[in-house]
């Protein structure tokens, strides 16, 4: 009889009795001439001498047990594989719910115990590596040169750059795409007494895990091969081409998989010369139209196309004036939106319509909540789009946030973060852009 310190390959496996298949716990009898693989039998299979095949109850065994200390001696070796397997359980940190998995040691003893042993221990770290970090520090003169890399941005779980980055994880350098294909199969183990129809249903359900690795695969493949991990670059390149060409490069982006990247790109390419040759193919027509049949004097026509342009549009402002001039407040508006197209700004200051309906009247803010936070030029903006300082306030609060987590923010993104009305959306936007508080995605 021998009692060795065996172990089987995976510390963390539970072998089932041969004998009555029911769970194996310690201490165990393990056959010493039958196998591979294993023939183990519990105690009570084992004294009533049980016959399996070529196995017979003369042959020498071995008994396992994990009941003697390896690295600490109030330790024993399964409390060690408790405690690991506790931690692979609960997650790093979670001692409470590792001391409450374990049910032998308290809280502070399983910290202490694992920072210890398998943290902290000199003996566990590799000598090699030590010794040769050691001698390039020894022979390191100069500071390491810093070489910039394209890395893709960091953003925060679940955050709207996240899910445009298809979940990647710049750390990982991986997706979050089907994480839990592999809870199917940890509780699956193929053993001999396994019945045909049993046998092929593990089986299938290897073939499913193996189909979702593949597609998991395929869908990494995608999106590395079409650089759409940092997808604001992206936009940045769809932003060269036509409105038109723009409009078919979304359309046709679902189509890339099945083309390749390369020939993907080559066929949006071809599109955007077929749009640059229409255009310059109607331009030379309007030419011809006009009986210009020269380059020179094709010119001075657009020369005086652009000055004829310009001339019709000042009559049209002029006729905008004298329909306001008779109210002295309308025509205030009037130039102060005009002020604003000049310096680049979009107007903030309502203009009425020439339908019949009047414009409402600004709102007052006098005894309003959130009044005393606001500054001049944010009081001007609620009272022209009649919103109360409350409201604004927390809108305001939501687009800075919003823009600081993602580094810039769009109009798109500013309607779908407040819901309210889209032009009153515009005019917020429009204001803390020019303010400062917020940039341009």
């Amino acid at each position: 009889m021998r009692f060795p310190f065996g172990f089987a390959d995976d510390p963390f496996d539970k072998p089932p009795c041969r004998g009555c298949s029911s769970y194996l716990t310690e201490p165990y009898v393990k056959c010493a001439e039958c196998g591979p693989p294993p023939f183990l039998l519990c105690l009570q299979c084992f004294t009533r001498g049980f016959e399996y095949k070529k196995h017979q109850s003369d042959h020498t065994y071995e008994i396992m047990t994990s009941d003697f200390p390896v690295l600490d001696p109030n330790w024993t070796a399964q409390e060690e594989m408790a405690l690991l397997e506790a931690v692979m359980d609960c997650g790093f940190g979670n001692w409470q719910d590792v001391a409450n998995q374990m049910c032998t040691k308290s809280k502070e003893e399983c910290e202490k115990h694992y920072m210890k042993h398998f943290i902290n221990n000199p003996l566990f770290a590799s000598t090699l590596l030590n010794l040769k970090q050691a001698e390039e520090a020894q022979h390191s003169e100069t500071a390491i040169p810093f070489h910039p890399a394209d890395d893709p941005p960091r953003p925060t779980f679940d955050s709207l750059l996240s899910r445009d980055m298809a979940g990647y994880m710049p750390a990982r350098a991986d997706f979050e795409f089907d994480n839990y294909a592999e809870w199917d199969l940890r509780d699956i183990d193929f053993v001999e007494d396994d019945s045909d129809i049993l046998h092929a249903l593990k089986i299938a359900v290897v073939d499913i895990y193996h189909s979702r690795l593949k597609e998991r695969q395929r869908r990494k493949k995608i999106i590395r091969d079409h650089g759409l991990i940092n997808l604001r670059k992206f936009q940045i390149l769809e932003r060269r081409y036509p409105k038109e060409v723009q409009d078919l490069y979304e359309t046709m982006r679902r189509f890339a998989r099945i083309l390749g990247p390369v020939e993907h790109d080559k066929f949006i390419e071809s599109h955007a010369l077929e749009f640059e040759l229409r255009r310059e193919i109607k331009r030379l027509q309007e030419y011809r139209a006009a009986g210009i049949t020269n380059f020179c004097s094709a010119r001075t026509y657009d020369h005086l196309k652009k000055s004829r342009d310009e001339e019709r549009l000042k009559r049209t402002m002029l006729s905008e004036v004298l329909q306001y001039i008779q109210d002295s407040s309308a025509c205030q508006q009037w130039l102060s939106r005009q002020a604003d197209i000049d310096s680049g700004l979009s107007p903030t200051v309502p203009v009425p319509s020439n339908s019949g309906r009047r414009s409402a009247p600004p709102l007052n803010l006098t005894g309003l909540p959130g009044t005393e936070k606001l500054n001049e030029k944010e009081k001007e903006l609620c009272q022209m789009v009649r919103l109360v300082p409350g409201a604004y306030l927390e809108y305001k609060a939501a687009l800075v946030n919003e823009c600081n987590k993602q580094g810039g923010l769009r109009l798109a993104q500013a309607r779908a973060l407040i819901k309210i009305d889209v032009n009153k959306t515009r005019k917020i936007y429009d204001f803390l852009i020019r303010e400062g508080y917020i940039t341009k995605a």
